[in-house]
């Protein structure tokens, strides 16, 4: 696994989610209440930005149109055949690390 470092729990405060870029992708992190899940950062609906959105329990909110993605699997609430991809979450000491790869 490739593990990189892309935000810290400082950043991501529980019950938020924000945006983080790396490279030319986008990455929604989440903390649910202290568990802290990165999903692919673009709805696929119109390509809203998941980590502007809001997250409600486990639920990422996409800010555009509203879709909603499970944090944890991905799966969109509003199309039982569509989910989004989600990434190994590690943290280390403050420090937030995901699997990219």
């Amino acid at each position: 696994m490739a593990w990189t470092k892309l935000a810290t729990l400082e950043e991501v405060a529980p019950g938020s989610v924000i945006e983080v870029e790396r490279g030319e992708d986008l990455i929604a992190l989440c903390n649910v209440d202290g568990d802290v899940r990165a999903l692919h950062g673009l709805c696929p609906h119109q390509g809203g930005p998941l980590g502007e959105g809001v997250l409600n329990g486990e639920v990422v909110t996409c800010p555009w149109h509203m879709w909603e993605f499970h944090s944890g699997t991905g799966a969109c609430g509003l199309n039982a055949g569509l989910t989004i991809q989600t990434y190994p979450v590690r943290v280390e000491g403050r420090e937030i690390l995901v699997d990219l790869a």
